[in-house]
């Protein structure tokens, strides 16, 4: 494993601005759009639900995660021992993951609206209900798996964080984070691929037809469109492909050294999310 070593204390002052910088953001972001999907009763229909229970993740992330790693990173270790320091590896999994399959049920839900045929299974208050069941009981099992023993939580690169154990040797760690893989990140990434793929592909045919029969199309509103999804599906492989992929460098290449601060910068690109 990657042995614990003294990082410059100027390290650790930028890492602890930087979180407090994005703790901030996160904070003020995803408490509006919850106010404002409360305040106001036609915002709550059952695709937006998603993006409600999408703004609390991420802040509950935010909470568990990011404001900890601030105060971690100001004193240059984690303080706060080892309970604490698998609670927010717990913490920060569960919500993380929560997140991206809130991303993947929306986007699912969005190419049904748009290009599923008259008749097909539409959005309804049961149906997203039971949506946000399924997105909360199936991320909690990959959550409470590592505190049973198939992986495990701990400090994690610069040992300000706490996370899964992605650099501890062991095949019960190995399966655990190839199977994470594939359900937790290739699986979400194709439906999102999909979903978007199909939306744009729908809407470009729908603007030739109408063009087709005389009628004016807005081409800066299509553009409008794919550049929009196409930030949405970049910033999502940003900020989780670093922590992919080091996870699959550490299963592939087990005798590779990682020094701590590359160990460290995939979970801070997906605290950013």
């Amino acid at each position: 494993t990657v042995m614990p070593t003294i990082f410059p204390r100027s390290g650790y002052s930028i890492l602890s601005f930087i979180m407090f910088l994005n703790a901030v953001f996160s904070i003020c972001n995803n408490v509006l759009v919850i106010l404002v999907t409360l305040r106001y009763p036609q915002l709550r229909n059952p695709i937006n639900i998603f993006i409600l229970n999408l703004s609390f993740s991420d802040l509950m992330m935010t909470l568990c995660g990011t404001t900890i790693v601030v105060s971690t990173n100001y004193y240059g270790y984690f303080y706060l021992g080892q309970q604490f320091c698998i609670f927010q590896g717990f913490a920060v999994n569960y919500f993380g993951i929560v997140s991206l399959w809130s991303l993947t049920l929306l986007a699912y839900e969005r190419y049904n609206v748009v290009c599923a045929p008259i008749g097909a299974l539409k959005m309804s208050p049961k149906r997203g209900f039971q949506g946000l069941v399924f997105i909360w009981l199936f991320c909690l099992f990959w959550a409470v798996a590592p505190l049973f023993g198939w992986s495990s939580y701990g400090p994690e690169g610069v040992q300000t964080s706490c996370s899964i154990g992605w650099e501890e040797r062991s095949w019960s760690n190995y399966s655990y984070i190839i199977t994470y893989f594939l359900t937790c990140f290739i699986i979400p990434v194709g439906i999102i691929g999909f979903s978007y793929g199909s939306i744009l592909q729908s809407l470009h045919k729908l603007n030739r037809k109408i063009e087709q029969q005389g009628g004016k199309t807005n081409p800066q509103e299509e553009v409008r469109v794919v550049a929009m999804v196409l930030f949405m599906v970049l910033a999502f492989m940003i900020c989780w492909l670093p922590y992919t992929v080091f996870a699959l460098i550490v299963v592939i290449n087990p005798q590779l050294y990682i020094s701590p601060l590359a160990a460290t910068l995939p979970t801070y690109f997906a605290k950013t999310s």
